[in-house]
């Protein structure tokens, strides 16, 4: 049997009386332990294999899978600090009954655990660090060569994005029909349909590990640059060509189970059961219902999980399934406040992972501007949701690489202004929520003191300095307060602290306005905001 723990893990050695060493690994890291054996029949179905791990205050079930090669793996990310025991259960005796410890430690400054939302409408990673999702979209980057697998994970580290929408199923769409070098499953054989076309046939009952090996070595990768890999689980993207979107009903429950006896100790990954489900015609809501709990069950982790449908459609997003919302529609970000009321409508993280796309593309969802992009991101943080980013560029044909499906280089200009609005909020005391709802549409706050105030696509000359007597669940604003003020270039990507100071006045129909009535002299220009903070 060989034990590797992965990703910063030292080992304390205890030499006085024999003692064997106690294997340390760090909180949500990974330790993988791994046997080879012989068996008789199918390793991926006819070996039930598994193992319970028991903390003092946590016990947890963890599935096995088969690797190939006779090697049977079983991957375990630790949750509580303090000493784990486990035992192994099988119905093949070269894995049952096989026993161990380990020693869960503290962290690494890096290494803040998996992201949550603790019953919030916003997201936090384990050790209570907030986290705001500035994701952009490759949805196919996985499937393309390795040089540009490579491309892709160095432009990411050059941004400031943190998630990831990626498929696990290969892509087969007008503007991607690179054939994948590695399959999910074993290839039985390959013949030829009525009308010529080669058609594929597999083997449902072989996964292929090296598949898996690939999505896992580029899980890693991100993770190294502390970004999340959102799955997208299933997709409509596939007409035929290889058959993985109308696979038998068993064959996507036995799909889930072992990608997710691979992965769920990943600290990074997120579920995604789909992207747009509702194009998925081999699937009911009753069958997505059922794989989602398939997913829920399988995960002794609990990783984040949503369903993302075309424009506009929306799945019930109050089942307890769903950790959070993900939705293509660009209508709620045409406002803060359209961003803001979905948010309460489902008491639940919300992120719009589609409202379209920076690029060229004759499609009106891939041609937006970048100043459009833009804007649409920041009229849905103001709000209080998250947006994901993307961009399509095509300059000849389908080969091109567009990043929106193969990754690549980023060739526009929001995905710097989306680093520009992480680094804002992070520098922020907390995530974002408008501050007098339904009432004030420009002005949002993260905390007491602090706001930010957007004006979008609006240009003045002046802004005469007023707040909201309301603050959300900080507190009613009072007067006497007084505020220094930075204006923003939110495309320009600036930031000018202005010298006066500012202090509120007497309440006036539920707003406090300056006690001198100062105005603030804009640059004429759009996208522009206002950073407004306390002086304490």
């Amino acid at each position: 049997m060989k034990k590797s723990f992965l990703l910063g893990i030292s080992f304390l050695f205890i030499l006085s009386f024999g003692l064997m060493a106690q294997e340390q690994v760090e909180r949500w890291n990974r330790v993988e332990l791994s046997y080879q054996t012989a068996f008789k029949g199918n390793g991926h179905q006819d070996v039930a294999f598994k193992a319970i791990f028991v903390h003092a205050d946590t016990t947890l079930t963890i599935s096995g899978f088969y690797d190939g090669n006779q090697t049977f793996k079983l991957r375990f990310m630790p949750t509580r600090l303090g000493i784990w025991k486990y035992t192994t259960q099988s119905n093949v005796p070269g894995l049952a009954k096989k026993t161990g410890t380990m020693e869960c430690i503290a962290p690494s400054h890096e290494n803040h655990g998996m992201v949550r939302t603790n019953s919030s409408v916003h997201f936090t990673y384990a050790d209570g660090k907030t986290y705001y999702p500035f994701g952009t979209t490759a949805y196919a980057w996985n499937h393309m060569g390795a040089e540009l697998q490579q491309l892709t994970l160095k432009s990411l580290q050059k941004s400031r994005f943190n998630k990831i929408r990626m498929c696990v199923f290969p892509k087969n769409y007008d503007l991607v029909k690179e054939e994948p070098i590695l399959y999910p499953f074993v290839l039985q054989e390959t013949k030829r349909d009525a009308q010529g076309n080669e058609v594929k046939v597999w083997d449902y009952n072989q996964f292929n590990p090296a598949f898996f090996h690939q999505l896992e070595k580029q899980i890693d990768a991100l993770q190294s640059l502390g970004i999340e890999a959102d799955l997208i689980l299933f997709h409509p993207y596939d007409k035929g060509r290889w058959g993985f979107d109308a696979m038998p009903r068993e064959v996507n429950i036995r799909y889930i189970q072992y990608l997710l006896a691979r992965i769920s100790s990943f600290r990074n990954v997120w579920w995604s059961m789909a992207n747009e489900w509702d194009y998925v015609k081999s699937k009911t809501i009753a069958d997505w219902d059922e794989l989602t709990r398939t997913v829920v069950n399988a995960d002794p982790y609990r990783h984040l999980c949503s369903i993302h449908g075309a424009t506009a459609t929306y799945y019930d997003y109050w089942k307890p399934e769903f950790s959070h919302v993900s939705i293509q529609d660009e209508s709620p970000v045409q406002s803060p406040n359209s961003a803001a009321m979905l948010r309460n409508v489902y008491h639940k993280p919300v992120v719009l992972d589609e409202v379209g796309y920076e690029g060229n593309l004759k499609s009106r969802w891939g041609r937006y501007s970048p100043e459009t992009m833009t804007h649409l991101i920041w009229n849905g943080v103001i709000g209080g949701t998250y947006v994901t980013h993307g961009e399509s560029f095509m300059f000849k044909d389908h080969r091109d690489t567009i990043f929106w499906a193969k990754g690549g280089r980023f060739i526009g200009e929001s995905w710097k202004r989306v680093g520009f609005l992480r680094q804002l909020l992070e520098e922020g005391p907390g995530p974002l929520n408008l501050s007098d709802v339904s009432r004030d549409n420009i002005t949002s706050s993260g905390g007491k003191g602090n706001y930010l105030v957007y004006f979008g696509k609006q240009i003045q000359e002046y802004w005469m300095f007023n707040l909201p007597i309301n603050n959300g669940a900080f507190g009613k604003l009072t007067a006497g307060t007084r505020f220094r003020v930075d204006i923003i270039d939110t495309y320009g990507m600036t930031i000018q602290t202005l010298p006066e100071i500012f202090e509120t006045g007497k309440e006036n129909d539920y707003r406090f306005f300056d006690k001198d009535f100062k105005k603030i002299r804009l640059p004429e220009k759009p996208y522009l905001a206002l950073r407004i903070r306390e002086i304490r």
